[in-house]
């Protein structure tokens, strides 16, 4: 019989995996909380989590967490934005994704780097350059975000179940 601990341990470890394509989902933390859940409740009858193991899952979590927040404006800095664009891009994404869902954070994104960086007196082309590696990097985060919760998903059954 299946405790209700393990279930809700692998339902938010589940849950972590399909909400990394989701924007504003907090795929690292619901990882990691899927993880301590299991380590910390789960009966004395249920295979063991070493701790080694918790570690690892728990730096992986954090790192997925990191690069949910981090990538975008990493991105457009690496783009050639400025530090103002990076932080007004972010709020602005924030926004708009309240407003017209998903597609807010990537079109409101483009918008607001590429605004920010011709008023700041930028030309065009440097410009879109910096809007461009901006989504780039939202995009690749998110798939970055999706491997690491499903390697956190995938390691828990391994190290617990099957090994």
């Amino acid at each position: 019989m299946v405790d209700l601990v393990t279930v809700l341990a692998l339902a938010l470890l589940v849950g972590a995996v399909v909400g990394s394509v989701v924007p504003l989902v907090p795929a690292g933390p619901l990882s990691v909380a899927g993880v301590l859940l299991y380590y910390l409740f789960a009966p004395a009858s249920a295979p063991p989590l070493w701790t080694g193991w918790l570690v690892v899952f728990v730096v992986v979590g954090a790192t997925a967490f990191a690069v949910e927040h981090l990538g975008g404006p990493l991105a457009s800095k690496a783009g050639g934005a400025e530090t103002s664009t990076m932080v007004l891009a972010g709020v602005a994404s924030l926004a708009l994704f309240f407003l017209v869902g998903p597609l807010g954070i990537v079109v409101g994104t483009v918008g607001v780097v590429l605004a920010a960086e011709l008023r700041a007196g930028k030309e065009l082309r440097p410009a879109a350059r910096a809007a461009a590696f901006t989504v780039a990097g939202l995009l690749a985060s998110s798939v970055a975000q999706f491997v690491l919760t499903l390697s956190i998903l995938a390691g828990f059954v391994l190290f617990v179940f099957v090994l």
